[in-house]
């Protein structure tokens, strides 16, 4: 696994409502993600940030909020999912809680996320997804 890339990726935000507000360039997320990018080097995986000002999200809701933070990890096949797409239903309602559980998916097992709709093949056509 040396030398995996993953890259979380934030578009912008449009908030439409006050609340789901989450600092995301402050000092709480730089500490957290510089002890999720040590964590992962650990196991030699090399952890980025990146903004995409070509795409904004309006956000109404927490799950618009997941949606507004995309992850990419090229060797595992995924240019650009989002983190509710990985996790599923958030527990917590905690975005950095929620993006540490994506990225670790993602790093360590990218095989338990399911493909995009768009990506589903069936062959037995008994919704197994193989």
């Amino acid at each position: 696994m040396a030398g995996k890339e993953i890259t979380v990726i934030f578009y912008q935000q449009n908030h439409v409502r006050d609340n789901w507000k989450v600092d995301l360039q402050g000092p709480e997320s730089q500490r957290f993600f510089g002890t999720l990018a040590d964590d992962l080097s650990r196991s030699g995986v090399i952890l980025k940030r990146a903004v995409n000002d070509g795409f904004t999200i309006d956000i109404n809701s927490y799950n618009d909020l997941l949606n507004a933070v995309r992850i990419s990890s090229p060797t595992d096949g995924f240019a650009n999912v989002c983190v509710g797409h990985v996790i599923g239903q958030s527990p917590n309602l905690d975005l950095l809680d929620d993006i540490r559980r994506a990225v670790t998916r993602i790093a360590f097992a990218p095989e338990t996320v399911p493909p995009e709709d768009h990506n589903r093949k069936v062959c037995h056509n008994c919704g197994c997804g193989c």
